[in-house]
């Protein structure tokens, strides 16, 4: 006989959260573009709202081709609940609002997406909340920027565009040390290479828009919760006390263990539903969840060529005359190798990687409008191969000193390898360096 076992990525990513639809039979999800849904009666209204049964109300903050996402990419990071936003950056932000407020503090890795950065830097102190920033690279960095206040510590899988490897191991020492969570951000990856809530995580954030969506058509963002995490250890008061809002709710005592969810701790995901967007409404739009859907059931099968391609780019680069450095974990000299062997599944560094133009930030402009299959956008993750100079464009905004510390230099050009044959990459970016 053959022995069950838990669905592998591939089988996941075409049928996790969703079964064909029993009226219409449709095998494909269906776009349920609509506000809002009728009840059947006073009773069954008056239970939704009450969280004493689980069904649709407003799109706002729920919706059934959503609801499919949702499954289908916390099965994929072995979460345990989702919760889709209109844009990553909504999911990131939101992820942090829903443990943390004025006087609170996050500690963070300085390697991260500029987008994130800015809003950490400039963003959350507006609110009242401080972003402590430790150096990934160096693991002890972090311990010393922990107090009493500190409600989580963040980081990204894979810098983006410095590329290093968070140091799952021991920042996940620190989080059961301090009992504060630790959350990341999965974008540059994806749970197709790298699945962080297996290495300690117990929060994970997405952009939709990058990898898992896979075709530059739709903006989205899901923050996926893992279930490992105690909220009512104390350091969490919001979850452990009534909540004005929603009739004195208790999330904890609510969701720690919640019968529709077989049991699993769903507190934080609840909360951030029921509080943060109802209250800001950043939901994503049926469509997107659909278009989403569609790139996520070929994941598995693009991230293969994604990193296949990626390994080949970084081996010519590596190579060439014209070419000052090359940033990729694939490669035996990166100092992320290691990391990469210990963290991704096997054979799979991801699709982004960096090099440096002896010419410097001139020769990187020049290259840049020369290329002619590699097009020149401000996105990651997309089928097609995509290429960017950062210290103009997606680092502008940052100091010299600080895009340093995220890994631009003005040399650095960026790629996001995509799924074309290989040989027309090589012979695009080898007439570009020769121009």
């Amino acid at each position: 006989m053959i022995e069950k076992k838990t669905p592998g990525m591939g089988t996941l990513a075409l049928h996790a959260g969703h079964v064909p639809d029993s009226e219409t039979g449709s095998r494909a999800v269906p776009i349920y573009q609509t506000t809002s849904y009728m009840f059947r009666d006073s009773e069954h209204a008056a239970k939704l709202f009450a969280i004493e049964e689980l069904g649709n109300i407003y799109t706002r903050l729920m919706n059934p081709t959503t609801d499919v996402l949702e499954k289908r990419v916390a099965a994929l990071e072995s979460g345990v609940a989702g919760l889709a936003h209109s844009s990553g950056q909504a999911a990131i932000t939101n992820a942090i609002l829903n443990i943390a407020g004025a006087g609170d503090n996050i500690v963070s890795a300085a390697q991260l997406y500029g987008g994130t950065y800015t809003l950490f830097k400039y963003t959350f102190k507006k609110l009242g909340i401080e972003v402590r920033f430790a150096d990934a690279e160096d693991p002890s960095s972090f311990e010393p920027l922990i107090d009493d206040k500190t409600k989580a510590i963040y980081g990204d899988t894979v810098g983006n565009p410095k590329l290093n490897i968070f140091p799952f191991e021991e920042v996940a020492a620190l989080c059961e040390k301090y009992k504060v969570p630790m959350i990341i951000d999965n974008t540059a990856a994806s749970p197709a290479v790298c699945r962080p809530l297996e290495l300690g995580a117990h929060i994970v954030v997405n952009s939709l828009t990058k990898y898992l969506g896979g075709h530059g058509t739709s903006i989205g963002g899901i923050v996926v919760d893992g279930g490992n995490f105690d909220w009512g250890c104390g350091r969490f008061p919001e979850f452990t006390n009534p909540d004005p809002s929603y009739h004195g709710m208790v999330f904890w005592d609510a969701f720690q263990a919640f019968p529709p969810a077989g049991g699993a701790n769903i507190a934080y995901i609840m909360k951030m539903r029921l509080q943060w967007l109802r209250d800001t409404g950043n939901c994503p739009s049926p469509f997107n969840s659909f278009l989403q859907i569609q790139g996520i059931e070929t994941l598995h099968l693009r991230m293969e060529r994604h990193c296949s391609n990626a390994q080949k780019v970084a081996e010519f680069l590596k190579g060439h005359p014209d070419v000052s450095w090359v940033n990729y974990p694939g490669l035996p000299d990166s100092p992320h190798h290691a990391a990469a062997g210990k963290y991704f599944e096997k054979g799979m560094c991801g699709g982004l990687l960096g090099f440096g133009l002896k010419g410097g930030k001139a020769a990187g402009a020049k290259f840049i409008d020369s290329l002619k299959v590699f097009s020149h956008v401000a996105n990651i993750g997309d089928a097609k191969s995509l290429a960017i100079h950062p210290a103009t464009t997606t680092h502008q905004q940052l100091t010299e000193e600080q895009q340093i510390s995220t890994g631009v230099t003005p040399d650095f050009v960026r790629l996001s390898v995509g799924i074309e044959d290989i040989e027309d990459l090589l012979a695009d970016l080898d007439q570009a360096l020769k121009a």
